[in-house]
């Protein structure tokens, strides 16, 4: 059985991950930073293993994924998000948003790949976002960490093919997640529109693109796009 590591995994899309992993026969481990109890009740519903884990902090990282089994499969989720005018964010809110975005990719990757390298085998899977290709106004912070993501990947795929290891990505558009609940329902229903299925995006519709991408032994390097057609 392949064993899975999915950070950000208490809530929205990462718990639906787990979820949607844990029902297709993968033994799922998870990373979360606060959301305790959601984190308790996941791990009760799935059977999936819950970690208390900073992946902006390397020590964090490392000592966690120490006390697991190899790491077959490293979904990257982890992410916090700003919006506001460039003026507006503070240099530490900057700071604090790539070492999450991007800082616990490093981390997570770095942290897993001597066990991949070792079996010269894995798949790495980062979520990255529509505005990372695209970038968004008044969320300059978010699309450039996205947009690093999405070069990561790239990178690394190339980096790590000779050694077995597949690296994707995807990139979510309007999810209905916690991220949108600065939103009403007016203008959530006009982001919908704008997609060309008339709808925005669920948890279920981020984790099955993953869930492909996991299985997809002939795709490296990708960015799957998963809004819509929001963005072409």
């Amino acid at each position: 059985m392949e064993h899975i590591l999915i950070t950000g995994g208490a809530r929205g899309i990462g718990a639906q991950c787990v979820r949607t992993f844990a029902e297709n026969g993968y033994a799922v481990s998870f990373f979360y930073k606060e959301s305790h109890a959601a984190a308790e009740a996941l791990s009760k519903q799935t059977g999936a293993k819950a970690v208390c884990c900073d992946v902006s902090d390397s020590k964090s990282v490392f000592e966690a994924v120490s006390k697991l089994p190899p790491v077959d499969l490293l979904i990257n989720n982890a992410a916090v998000c700003h919006s506001g005018l460039i003026n507006q964010i503070t240099e530490d809110e900057w700071n604090q948003l790539f070492s999450v975005n991007v800082g616990g990719i490093f981390h997570c990757v770095r942290a897993v790949l001597p066990a991949m390298l070792e079996k010269q085998h894995g798949c790495i899977l980062n979520v990255a976002s529509m505005w990372g290709q695209v970038g968004a106004s008044c969320e300059v912070a978010y699309s450039a960490s996205k947009g690093a993501v999405i070069a990561m990947t790239k990178a690394l795929a190339q980096e790590l093919a000779p050694s077995g290891i597949r690296v994707n990505c995807v990139s979510p558009g309007v999810i209905l997640t916690d991220m949108c609940a600065c939103y009403d329902e007016e203008t959530l229903d006009d982001l919908a529109r704008q997609s060309l299925v008339g709808r925005n995006g669920t948890v279920q519709d981020v984790a099955q693109a993953l869930l492909y991408l996991a299985k997809a032994t002939f795709v490296s390097g990708e960015n799957l796009a998963v809004n819509g057609g929001f963005v072409l």
